[in-house]
């Protein structure tokens, strides 16, 4: 009997800690919540440095033809006038990846995965996931969030 109370934790332990660890360590960006899980990172940007996110949204392309800026957001609230405001990341490949990796067309719906980083513009902080997967889906979320 013993021995089969010491097997059955050895075994669940086995489960808790083996292949799922990897996936603890993303933070998934919810869609019942997303607009107020992307503020917290954005509110404490250190805490989430180097972490990995996993979020799905629409695929934006803004800038300009010569300098592109991709994002992966949702609609939402404006913070002053009840406006369409924005939710979510700008996004890159990693310039360790094989080239030529391709983005999605614009306006598409995507799962992106990334590290959160951040750049500098002038004494302004930007963040910005550092892709590791993006992932065109043919499923649509909500494109309108108000959490």
């Amino acid at each position: 009997m013993r021995s089969n109370i010491v097997l059955l934790l050895i075994m669940l332990s086995l489960f808790t800690f083996g292949c799922s660890k990897t996936e603890k360590n993303i933070i998934e960006i919810r869609e019942t919540m997303f607009a107020a899980q992307i503020s917290e990172i954005y509110l404490n940007a250190e805490d989430y440095l180097g972490r990995t996110i996993k979020l799905e949204g629409i695929f934006k392309i803004g800038g300009n033809n010569e300098e592109p800026i991709f994002y992966v957001l949702r609609y939402a609230p404006d913070d002053c006038c009840g406006g369409r405001g924005f939710a979510g990341f700008e996004v890159r490949w990693s310039e360790n990846l094989p080239a030529p990796l391709q983005y999605t067309a614009d306006d598409s719906w995507v799962e992106a995965t990334g590290i959160l980083r951040e750049h500098r513009i002038g004494g302004n902080k930007y963040l910005y996931l550092e892709l590791v997967s993006l992932i065109s889906l043919d499923k649509r979320g909500a494109e309108y969030v108000n959490r």
